[in-house]
């Protein structure tokens, strides 16, 4: 850490005298703007200071809303159109995790989630890093990581220098941050910025130098934003705190160092686990968010490009890709004939699966981010936004829809008996009749915050009851027939998004935030927790769905790693890393086979050795 100073007196005097050669740069971070909010105005003001200030361009790094409705984002666009100085920005978590749009309407708006402009001998560089609809670390997708590599080649001429910028640090924060950094260290990375944390911070991440910036309001009266002058000639970075109607102040002054170490570090072995091969069957040129579909042939997915794929079980070659408008969040649905792919460009795709033509579409009114459900009579029950429908698939039609719902739906719902079981991001979990989609009845937390809905779990419906878990951190037990409330489990254990059950549903299996695995008894009107196994996740909060099969809990964690715990005796069978990021879900084929999917678009097959 010598090459980073904190510098008081001594910068100070330096940051007075802006030699020529520096370029500077104002940095909105983490602005958060609603309509009518405090931010708002102050964003305004701001943006009235760069205008009139030397600046060389102004850098938004992400987080421009609260919740990324189409609403906010067109209003903070509106506000930032008025700057007259070059302007580049990238969303942040609170436009990709919450996204009224899927996504998408950040990039309608800006055209774009990523950017790379010249500013004399300076690349300047930023991409967007997620977490994409769910919970999740940041992620840079796979796509994205290609591009930034090409770009630096093409643009990093001789005697030039790169500044790299992204809504998180170069720490764990991103799940592919190693990948991200072995990129950045095969060119002059002046430094990375970031925000996320709304407070100031310098740190170093193999030999880069990172900055963390900070928010418009820092919570105490504080209005403001930053400055970064970047000096190649004297090899000096100057970051000023600029309160709005305040003269800047130095923050940090650190001199640039370029000799950074170009080898890529090597990635963590796993032991194959014994009795059971783990084999990667596929690895995308994207990322991948949905889980998968499987028939007796292939595989079936979407990736971040919103390509539709279909993957020889065989021969592990893709048999045909069908292209649609944006990123894909829903598992395709398989039908006869038939793939059904909810896309977030608000259609609902018929494609043949034998060679993905399309054969009908339906528009909707807003994005699929849900999972789909066929039943054996080849009904497809599906979630949308401010909607849940039921189709008969094979003759195009629309049987039912019931749209008195105030969010999205992003789970597979539970279709059993008569009954229709799915949440929503509303607050609200709902119980619809299978024939008619009437609705029997409709449960909350008393939580108004829709961020604490079961908007993002597959229930557990058993023949009296359904257990959820929520982001609320608690267990729920509801009686199947009302609605009644019979058990609500608080304190024992921090789970979240993530549940299962046993073959005969008489378990609840659910992974919790300090990456345990729970079994609780769903028989009986109270509580019971039967037993629990620490499968050394550490903090965990990846809404990956756990699976019982043949006798064999499997769990998926944040970080690519697969656990399985032995149902009867309780114990942890194995471990196995298969990458860095986060874990979709688990799928079970004809053959017994566990299939499952990363985001960071690779595909494993997990299967006993025979």
């Amino acid at each position: 850490m010598n090459k980073i100073i904190r510098v008081f007196c001594v910068a100070a005097m330096l940051a007075c005298a802006i030699v020529a050669s520096a370029q500077r740069f104002a940095i909105f971070s983490d602005i958060h703007v609603t309509p009518g909010n405090a931010n708002e105005g102050k964003l305004m003001e701001a943006v009235a200071e760069v205008n009139a200030s030397d600046v060389d361009a102004v850098i938004v790094s992400g987080d421009l809303t609260n919740e990324g409705s189409d609403v906010q984002l067109h209003n903070v666009k509106h506000i930032l159109d008025g700057i007259t100085k070059p302007l580049y920005v990238i969303p942040g978590n609170h436009e990709n995790n919450w996204s009224q749009s899927a996504c998408k309407t950040f990039n309608d708006l800006w055209g774009t989630d990523r950017f790379v402009f010249e500013v004399g001998r300076l690349v300047v560089v930023g991409m967007n890093c997620g977490p994409f609809m769910k919970m999740g670390d940041g992620h840079i997708k796979q796509e994205d990581l290609t591009w930034l590599d090409n770009t630096l080649r093409e643009r990093v001429r001789p005697g030039m220098k790169v500044l790299s910028i992204n809504h998180y640090p170069l720490l764990a924060d991103l799940d592919n941050y190693q990948a991200y950094v072995d990129i950045l260290k095969r060119y002059p990375v002046v430094t990375h910025q970031c925000g996320h944390y709304h407070r100031w911070r310098l740190y170093e991440t193999q030999g880069i130098t990172g900055v963390i910036v900070r928010a418009l309001d820092m919570k105490n009266g504080d209005y403001g934003y930053t400055l970064m002058d970047v000096d190649l000639d004297r090899e000096w970075i100057h970051v000023y705190n600029k309160v709005i109607g305040g003269s800047p102040e130095v923050m940090f002054a650190y001199r640039i160092g370029t000799n950074f170490d170009a080898s890529p570090a090597a990635p963590a072995a796993s032991v194959a686990p014994q009795g059971f091969a783990v084999e990667r069957v596929h690895a995308d040129e994207a990322s991948i968010f949905t889980r998968l579909a499987i028939d007796g042939d292939c595989i079936y997915f979407g990736n971040s490009l919103g390509q539709v794929k279909a993957l020889d079980k065989a021969t592990h070659q893709v048999r045909w890709q069908y292209q649609t408008d944006a990123m894909l969040f829903s598992r395709p649905a398989v039908s006869g004939k038939t793939l059904v792919m909810p896309t977030a460009d608000r259609r609902l795709l018929w494609l043949d699966k034998r060679n993905g033509k399309p054969t009908w579409e339906y528009q909707a009114d807003g994005p699929y981010v849900a999972d789909g459900v066929v039943t054996s009579d080849g009904i497809l029950y599906q979630g949308g936004f401010k909607t849940f429908q039921a189709w008969d698939v094979k003759r195009h039609r629309l049987l039912w829809h019931y749209d008195s719902i105030a969010n999205y739906c992003q789970a597979a719902p539970v279709v059993d008996g008569n009954d229709v079981v799915f949440g929503a991001w509303d607050t609200r979990l709902r119980v619809l009749d299978r024939k008619t989609g009437a609705l029997r009845w409709q449960w909350d937390n008393g939580v108004a915050a829709n961020l604490y809905s079961p908007g993002n779990v597959v229930p557990v419906v058993t023949p009296d009851k359904v257990v959820i878990v929520a982001p609320d951190r608690v267990t729920t037990a509801l009686d199947r027939a009302s609605g009644h409330q019979i058990w609500r489990e608080k304190n024992e254990n921090k789970v979240r998004e993530s549940l299962g059950c046993s073959a005969d549903r008489s378990v609840a299996y659910a992974k919790t935030m300090d990456g345990e695995l729970v079994a609780m008894s769903t028989v009986g009107d109270h509580y019971e927790l039967l037993w629990k196994t620490d499968v050394g996740f550490g903090y965990e909060h990846a809404p990956c769905i756990v699976l019982e099969h043949n006798g064999k809990v499997y769990l998926g964690s944040r970080r690519g790693v697969l656990a399985v715990v032995d149902a009867a005796t309780h114990e942890l069978l194995f471990t196995y890393t298969m990458g860095s990021s986060e874990v979709n879900g688990f799928e079970v084929d004809d053959r017994g086979d566990v299939y499952c999917s990363l985001i960071e678009g690779t595909i494993f097959k997990i299967s006993p050795k025979q």
